[in-house]
């Protein structure tokens, strides 16, 4: 009950006080650290289950293998793993191979996630879903859908989590032809109707291939939109300067009962940076917290920082920096130079270059863009002093 409530320490304390404890209740509490990300919590419950000298079962260890994955203790999966195998675990357990596979794809052992999942006696969707995710997110696109076509080849119906992480590999590798394909087996089986998780890659998929009017023909007919949908669609359009579009994004979503969050009002943000509004990105930045309850991130900061740099407002940009509860960023300080090297600023230039070395000195960005400052204004010297200092502090 404790641990189904999330209060994961007062169910440790009960465990404690049990008069006797069994692999039962060890595993439904390492179940739940596990699942609430406190990876460390729950390899030390399954240790301390070891010293009592209980042996874990099939449950057991896919929740230690889910800690093992989500910090990466790859030593440690290993361990459970030669012991899975020497019990003949796997014989009776898909959810216990679709584990193994998962832990050595987050340990970024995707070489050995694939042989392991190529012997497992039998194959299911949670271990090719498990596989497939993790070629997609880490932009290996074409291994993630030949994955997913040696699935359906071996009979298996793919379920929604599987569907997703294909449409993000198609997005990656701009495989628009077998993203709507994969379109079409969603909407046979009806999908769409209240997931929205898959309603939000199926967007994205066509936005990442370029397919802006079909992203919003998809999006317009989901019945289920959150804020990531809103956020996928907005960014897709801001990237290609649709910033009437954009603003317009965030009224209609306002009026859906949506509220923006970070990722949206930088969306707002560029988007009025790219139609050269730097007054109205102003007043949004500074109503973020009042009017939609998000503090300014460093993106955003940013973002304004572009704003005013671009059009030649170097002294609000550099107030905005100033502004900052802290300026210790690189990014900040790197667009600000950036927009000092398109004005050939040398005094507000030498100021963030300052900043920049104080902060990473090994960076050559901000040694070149110092260097083409001083060149464009006719003062080789300099010049050549910051190229020296440059490598001086071998710069790369």
């Amino acid at each position: 009950m404790y641990v189904k409530c999330g209060a994961l320490l007062k169910a440790q304390e009960v465990l404690k006080n049990l008069p006797s404890r069994d692999v039962i209740t060890w595993s439904t509490l390492i179940s739940g650290y596990a699942q609430v990300g406190q990876a460390d919590q729950a390899l030390a419950c399954f240790r301390e289950m070891q010293l009592e000298g209980l042996s874990p079962n099939a449950v057991t260890y896919a929740c230690v293998l889910k800690a093992c994955g989500a910090i990466g203790d790859i030593e440690q999966g290993e361990k459970i793993h030669e012991d899975v195998m020497q019990q003949g675990l796997l014989k009776y357990s898909e959810v216990l191979g679709t584990a193994l596979v998962d832990m050595y794809a987050k340990c970024g052992l995707l070489s050995k996630a694939k042989y392991v999942h190529d012997k497992l006696p039998s194959r299911s969707v949670g271990s090719w879903t498990a596989l497939i995710a993790v070629y997609a997110q880490l932009a290996q696109g074409e291994q993630a859908v030949c994955c997913f076509e040696q699935m359906q080849h071996e009979g298996l119906q793919p379920n929604s989590l599987t569907f997703a992480s294909a449409l993000k590999a198609c997005g990656t590798i701009g495989a628009i032809d077998k993203g709507e394909q994969i379109h079409d087996e969603i909407s046979r089986q009806g999908l769409l109707g209240s997931d929205v998780a898959l309603g939000n890659a199926l967007v994205d998929m066509y936005i990442k291939c370029g397919a802006l009017l079909k992203a919003q023909k998809v999006f317009e007919m989901l019945s289920a939109r959150n804020v990531a949908t809103w956020n996928t669609l907005i960014a897709g359009f801001a990237q290609v300067g649709q910033s009437d579009y954009v603003l317009n994004c965030l009224q209609l979503m306002q009026h859906e009962g949506i509220h923006p969050n970070a990722s949206t009002l930088s969306c707002m943000l560029n988007a009025c940076r790219f139609r050269g509004l730097v007054d109205d990105a102003y007043i949004y930045f500074m109503n973020m917290s009042t009017n939609y309850g998000v503090g300014p991130h460093l993106e955003h900061y940013i973002s304004m920082v572009n704003s005013f740099g671009n059009a030649g407002h170097l002294d609000k940009a550099f107030n905005i920096i100033q502004g900052m509860p802290c300026s210790d960023y690189p990014e900040v300080w790197l667009a600000f130079l950036g927009a000092c090297q398109k004005w050939k600023d040398i005094s507000f230039g030498r100021w963030a270059f300052e900043q920049l070395i104080q902060l990473n000195k090994n960076d050559a960005t901000a040694y070149i863009i110092m260097i083409n400052i001083y060149s464009a204004t006719g003062m080789q010297d300099e010049a050549i002093m910051i190229e020296n200092m440059m490598n001086e502090n071998n710069a790369y």
